[in-house]
């Protein structure tokens, strides 16, 4: 059981929200995930907002050999920096 970490688009036609998932590779786009690890809103206007992540379940399935796509794996990155922004002292 190939795992992979990528979107699934939720939302209406003009307002289009995905679900960060870990899901089987061979599941079509709509298939069933194994579990939900996040949210990604592009229509957001932060990047702490755009981008919202279950680091303890992220970790987790990275752990186990789950591969992330390309986009998911730049989502990742945009909100470990926001993260870091936001916990930096001002």
């Amino acid at each position: 059981m190939a795992v992979v970490l990528r979107l699934q688009r939720i939302g209406k036609r003009t307002q289009p929200h995905y679900r960060i998932v870990a899901i089987e590779k061979s599941s079509g786009p709509h298939g069933q995930p194994l579990e939900i690890i996040g949210h990604y809103n592009p229509k957001a206007e932060k990047d702490k907002e755009k981008v919202s992540l279950k680091t303890d379940k992220l970790e987790r399935w990275v752990k186990n050999g789950a591969k992330p796509s390309e986009t998911v794996n730049s989502l990742i990155i945009r909100a470990r920096k926001a993260e870091k922004a936001a916990a930096a002292p001002k």
